[in-house]
């Protein structure tokens, strides 16, 4: 009988060993994606405040949003806006200095800083 319930133990044991990588991944896609959501978020809170000199408040919100939520929703931001940033020197034209401090809002949001330091004066308080 002894030998029965360490068997089961050990399988148990062995059983949660394996799943805890897949519960892992699973929790890194899910937080990847809320990530991606929070980054979607951000750039339509942009586009509809259309806010003068807001860029930078909305860059670093969607990246702290995201991260809050570990470190697959980290992961998303970091793809999300070196991609975003790539395109924008690439095509838009806006060039070097607008990229650079584009991404110091982005590494500040997504390193825990509060997005609020960026923010301008005025921004409608629903942002």
């Amino acid at each position: 009988m002894r030998l029965c319930v360490y068997l089961v133990l050990l399988s148990c044991i062995l059983s949660a060993s394996v799943a805890m990588p897949v519960l892992e991944a699973g929790r890194f896609a899910w937080d990847a994606m809320g990530g991606a959501w929070d980054m979607f978020r951000a750039y339509k809170d942009m586009v509809d405040s259309n806010y003068k000199g807001a860029d930078k408040y909305f860059h670093a919100r969607g990246n702290y949003d995201a991260a809050q939520r570990g470190p697959g929703g980290a992961w998303a931001a970091r793809v999300i806006s070196n991609a975003r940033e790539k395109w924008q020197s690439d095509m838009s034209g806006r060039g070097a200095e607008d990229t650079r401090a584009d991404q110091e809002a982005n590494v500040w949001g997504r390193n825990g800083g509060d997005p609020n330091r960026y923010r301008p004066a005025g921004l409608p308080s629903r942002y």
